[in-house]
């Protein structure tokens, strides 16, 4: 006898529609306020731990972006860990990530303002200078088991052309400052330093020009060579255990306590978690052996779906070995995040969370991990994996939104391609508010959104770049085209050579979908994206006529030059989204906002940072120019002190405000306040 219950919760829900007052979408009352959004939210990341002590970062935009190093214990709380003239962050290939490190109470960081690796030797003491900047920076910091000895990624700037990549060894607390050791360089790039449970190993992850992290890398392994007093002072036997024979992109190698070395790899099509054979032990053997052979990588039992992110930033997490044999892992399907607990068998058992990085175990059983739902602020607690959530430490913002506030993402599938295969994806919020509804015969206008990368995605936890849209009666339409992440090589590989077509179809063909089943307002479509996604934006506005505006925030505008300009890690990035630079430099011109510029006939808003290194303000100028020059309506405005990506409160506030605005002179409506 289901029906009476259905009916009655049918019943219900169109009650409480019918009781909110019907506005013009643009004109809702929100509890997503621009004070909330600007200074009293922070950006919560980097949870890890320490015995039973947790730590995270907090970027504040109240403090003008400052990160803050935090840690909570059971006996004081929550508490700032360092003074507050320190800023932990790292510029290493300027998206940073992997700043801090902690054993034993120690904390050793990245300085951003001064750019030296920093240590507080014990808790609550003054921090000193372990390594000093004047031109270097530090990255992905790891402890050695002893304490000794701080591993990191280096960059070098010192010297004339491209920063100069190196692992090195710097030692806490005994010796002069600058007096680390360099234990390799030579590649282009290096990440992710691993030490074997008994000290014994390095393993780590290289690659060079003109690959990315997620096209080619190789894994490599070395002996540690120690001086009198334990401390890391050399590499010996260096081999490529992975990543020489074949183009796969190997990520995140992690030892387990029983010393196993883990790896994930896209060699199956699909980043996933992979054994390195042979055993510890043989590893022992072979490096003693310099002909033994080794056998590469074994397949691990695993859950569906794409297990591994795109190494943008440092320290990332998607997998986290645990006693017993077990591995937790966030595995990717349909676009949405599930965290599993994988037996060494294969048995697969739901972990109670929705993680941004996998959790990691506390002492006494527990884990801690930052939660990201989609229908909750993001927080770091807590809990475990059988009952979730235990405890909060911290919320990013103090505020609870209703349900009826929050918009929930809905899975969308749509053909991107003749003949419906394969399916493109994109995740469709619906306007939300407890107290708003959209007028009777009038649908709501839609906001499209473009993620940056462009190699990255679209994710489901609750974000203010969505929730800030939906509380006000706009939908939104987030897209996951060909190019992002967590669908497999294959649909990553979509955009090889094809950026500015491919990305560009994929949105329209997900806009004319949503058309045809009449939710949103074919006539209020907009389309706004950041960094990648803005040059997307541009391209799309001369491509169709479907979009009566676009935002491009501190947007790619002009492809040559940034093929000139831009830093180490992207340089050779458009290589394999455009073609070989300056060979294809034609392809580069014809795919160029500039060079489309005068085929744009939607108003367009800029928005971009005056200090940023990745997407210099002289191609936001341009842009402003050449689509002056066409007669097409412009906004430029260029925020003094900020870089790729606005951290400021002043910044963030005016931004959304001037975003709103925006929107309500193309679509004639009158903003709330």
């Amino acid at each position: 006898m289901p029906d009476a219950p259905i009916s009655a919760e049918v019943s219900s829900v169109a009650k409480k529609e019918s009781s909110k007052q019907p506005l013009p979408c643009g004109t809702w009352p929100s509890r997503v306020t621009v004070d909330l959004v600007a200074g009293k939210t922070r950006t919560l990341s980097e949870v890890s731990v320490d015995g039973t002590v947790v730590y995270w970062l907090e970027r504040r935009p109240a403090e003008k972006g400052r990160t803050v190093l935090m840690r909570w214990c059971e006996a004081s709380g929550s508490q700032e860990v360092l003074p507050p003239e320190c800023d932990v962050a790292t510029r290493v290939h300027e998206y940073g990530g992997g700043a801090y490190a902690v054993r034993n109470g120690q904390v050793v960081f990245s300085d951003k303002r001064t750019g030296g690796l920093w240590g507080q030797l014990a808790e609550d003491a003054t921090p000193v200078c372990l390594a000093p900047g004047e031109g270097l920076r530090y990255a992905d910091l790891r402890f050695d088991q002893a304490g000794h000895t701080v591993l990191a990624v280096r960059e070098d700037h010192r010297t004339q052309g491209e920063p100069k990549a190196a692992l090195v060894a710097v030692p806490v607390g005994s010796d002069p400052v600058g007096k680390g050791a360099v234990l390799y360089t030579g590649p282009d790039f290096l990440s992710s330093p691993a030490l074997s449970p008994d000290g014994a190993f390095l393993a780590w992850i290289e690659w060079d020009h003109p690959n990315m992290p997620w096209d080619a890398t190789r894994l490599c392994l070395a002996r540690v060579v120690r001086d009198a007093q334990g401390q890391i002072r050399a590499l010996e036997d260096r081999r490529v255990l992975a990543g020489e024979a074949q183009a796969e992109s190997i990520l995140e190698p992690r030892w387990t306590d029983d010393g196993r070395l883990l790896v994930i790899s896209d060699r199956s099509g699909s980043w996933t978690v992979w054994q390195v054979e042979p055993s510890a032990q043989s590893l022992h053997n072979s490096a003693q052996q310099a002909d033994a052979p080794l056998s590469g990588l074994t397949p691990l039992p695993m859950p569906e779906g794409e297990i591994g992110q795109p190494a943008w930033v440092f320290g990332q997490r998607s997998y986290q070995p645990l006693p017993q044999g077990s591995i937790l892992v966030l595995a990717v399907r349909e676009g949405v995040t599930h965290c599993l607990c994988v037996s060494r068998e294969g048995t697969v058992t739901p972990f109670a969370a929705h993680p941004e990085q996998c959790p990691v175990p506390l002492a006494n059983g527990h884990f801690a991990w930052l939660e990201a739902p989609s229908d909750a602020l993001p927080t770091v607690v807590v809990g475990t994996g059988q009952n979730g959530v235990q405890q909060v430490l911290q919320h990013s913002a103090a505020l609870t939104l209703s349900s009826d506030d929050i918009s929930r993402p809905e899975t969308i599938r749509f053909p991107v391609e003749e003949g419906g295969e394969p399916l493109g994806h994109a995740f469709f919020y619906p306007p939300a508010n407890s107290a708003a509804r959209v007028p009777e015969g009038e649908r709501p206008p839609v906001i499209v959104l473009v993620h940056g990368g462009p190699t990255a995605r679209a994710q489901e936890g609750l974000s203010f770049k969505v929730q800030w849209w939906t509380s006000r009666g706009f939908a939104v339409l987030d897209v996951n085209y060909g190019g992002s992440t967590g669908f497999g090589r294959q649909w990553r590989e979509r955009l090889k050579g094809a950026w500015g077509v491919v990305d560009v179809a994929d949105c329209i063909a997900a806009c004319q979908h949503m058309v045809k089943t009449g939710r949103i307002d074919p006539a209020r479509i907009a389309i706004r994206g950041s960094s990648a996604g803005g040059m997307t934006v541009l391209v799309a506005l001369a491509s169709s006529s479907l979009f009566a505006a676009g935002v491009s925030l501190y947007g790619v505008t002009d492809l040559r030059a940034l093929a000139q300009e831009t830093h180490k890690f992207e340089a050779r990035y458009l290589d394999g989204l455009i073609g070989p630079w300056p060979e294809a430099e034609s392809v580069y011109l014809a795919r160029s906002p500039l060079s489309v510029a005068a085929r744009i006939r939607a108003p367009v808003l800029l928005l971009q940072g005056a200090e940023d290194q990745v997407v210099p303000p002289a191609q936001a100028y341009a842009m402003a120019d050449a689509l002056k020059a066409a007669g097409t309506p412009c906004i430029l405005h260029e925020f003094p002190g900020e870089g790729h990506g606005f951290r400021q409160e002043s910044t963030i506030r005016k931004a959304w405000e001037e975003e709103l605005a925006f929107y309500g002179q193309v679509f004639g409506f009158q903003p709330q306040g």
